[in-house]
């Protein structure tokens, strides 16, 4: 049986020599060599390798992270398809090598006399044991090696969405709570306001019932405590909104200790390593993507079904054979003389399908094409998602620093509205239209700090970081050996 085996191998090996599946040139990146900028300046760190945690600082805000990490039902069932994907994997490159098989048998029987030729009742016995193999598909022009190529690069596919699952989960996690550490600002602002208005209206109420003001102007101070009131519900309303979301994509109930009470200070931005990014990033920084290398890996597997696709035009034989003993006593069953084998080779030879086989092909290859397509896509989409991102980063400074001197005027102007009003020289309305000013403008200086912070984020996501954590080592690593 040994020699038999082996000898069978050795002609599987010679056989399977031929392989139709054509060879994997990468598309060249339809995009331009750099993002922005003429500059050359490399990176201490590349944006791939650097770790959410050097971007993400806070104590608090590193801690719902891990918390989404660790709970989040998304990136746990990225991971599980993973592990679905790995198992269809290993099935289909199983296929690559004979399913042995070890089988005994034992049967008894019994004649009645009637119907014996020796007019006696008899009862026999058989008994056997083989090992062998049924229909092993001798890979002749590598159908099954590109079936388990194909197999391999969609199992690697998946892992590649595993990561961009994680990657726009930490992204996602850092923007609701920023949002929320936002709208507690502007709620904090609106209650401010509030306060503020409410105790100018009650001083305005005691003027007017002295006969010093008009109704007129006690109305008018009466509408800016209703519409601080107004922002004051919906901000509560807003702010209970963002937990809800928080705690839904982190995946587990957040005590109030790790929640924001108010966006970080601008410095924390400014010393961001992101911000000090400089202009002229090489945009082959793109191909490190996730969302890309999977991209890359489904028109890897595309290309490696072809194969298959191609090798149904050439005969195909499967084998089955199989040797053990068999003896009517159980006791001779491992002497001289009792041994059984069979052997039953299949061929199969294509001659006539009504172009079945060249539909098939036809297919395969349009399919490439298309995976073709949507990998130069993927490629373009992601360098418009980083220019984007730089472009945006380079203007919000400069955005900010004039937010902050429009809110520095209007609290000017509503100050000397406030001195002409008491001193009798412009009307109340002059005060509520520089009020009003004042009030947009800190509500637009919060969302610009907001805007600040989620663009440092957005492009830490599109340049494909967050894989990294503190130690410098892989959240999760996913090999597997290149086998063609």
């Amino acid at each position: 049986m040994s020699r038999f085996t082996l000898s069978l191998l050795t002609l599987t090996t010679l056989l399977s020599g031929c392989n139709l599946m054509p060879v994997y040139q990468q598309p060249s990146p339809p995009v331009s060599a750099r993002f922005s900028g003429d500059s050359t300046t490399a990176t201490a760190m590349p944006v791939a390798d650097m770790g959410w945690r050097d971007v993400f600082t806070g104590p608090a805000l590193r801690r719902v992270i891990e918390l989404a990490l660790a709970n989040n039902r998304d990136l746990r069932v990225a991971i599980l398809n993973i592990e679905k994907d790995r198992a269809t994997y290993r099935v289909q490159d199983a296929a690559l090598f004979p399913t042995i098989k070890a089988s005994g048998n034992s049967s008894a029987s019994r004649t009645p006399a009637d119907q014996s030729q020796t007019g006696q009742a008899l009862t026999s016995h058989s008994y056997s044991a083989t090992l062998g193999f049924s229909s092993y598909e001798l890979d002749l022009f590598g159908r099954v090696h590109s079936l388990s190529a194909q197999a391999l690069e969609e199992f690697l596919s998946t892992a590649e969405n595993r990561r961009s699952t994680q990657i726009s989960l930490i992204a996602e996690v850092a923007t609701d709570y920023l949002t929320l550490a936002s709208d507690r600002d502007l709620l904090k602002l609106a209650q401010d306001t509030l306060a503020s208005q409410e105790h100018t209206y009650a001083l305005d109420q005691r003027t007017f019932e002295l006969g010093s003001s008009s109704a007129l102007t006690l109305s008018q101070a009466q509408t800016s405590v209703e519409t601080a009131r107004v922002d004051v519900e919906k901000y509560t309303s807003q702010v209970a909104q963002d937990i809800n979301a928080l705690v839904l994509v982190v995946g587990t109930d957040l005590p109030e200790d790790l929640l924001p009470k108010s966006l970080p200070a601008r410095s924390t931005a400014d010393a961001s390593p992101l911000a000090s990014i400089p202009p002229g990033l090489p945009s082959d920084l793109l191909q490190r993507r996730p969302d890309i290398l999977k991209a890359e890996r489904d028109l890897k597997a595309a290309n490696a079904y072809i194969g298959a696709a191609r090798a149904a035009f050439y005969p195909s034989i499967t084998l089955t054979a199989s040797a053990g003993t068999s003896s009517a006593s159980l006791g001779n069953m491992f002497k001289g003389g009792s041994g059984t084998w069979s052997f039953a080779p299949q061929i199969s030879v294509p001659i006539f399908d009504d172009g079945i086989n060249k539909a098939n092909l036809a297919s395969a290859q349009a399919d490439r094409d298309i995976y073709v397509a949507d990998y130069e896509k993927a490629i373009q989409t992601a360098f418009r998602e980083v220019s984007d991102a730089l472009a945006q980063r380079n203007t919000l400074g400069r955005q900010l620093d004039a937010q902050q001197a429009l809110v520095d005027a209007t609290a000017k102007s509503y100050r000397l509205s406030q001195a002409r009003f008491n001193q009798g020289v412009d009307s109340y309305l002059n005060v509520l239209d520089s009020q009003r000013s004042l009030y947009t403008a800190q509500q637009d200086l919060i969302s610009t700090q907001l805007s600040r912070f989620t663009n440092l984020v957005t492009f830490y996501k599109t340049l494909g970081g967050g894989w990294i954590d503190t130690t410098g080592k892989p959240v999760a690593t996913l090999t597997a050996a290149a086998k063609y």
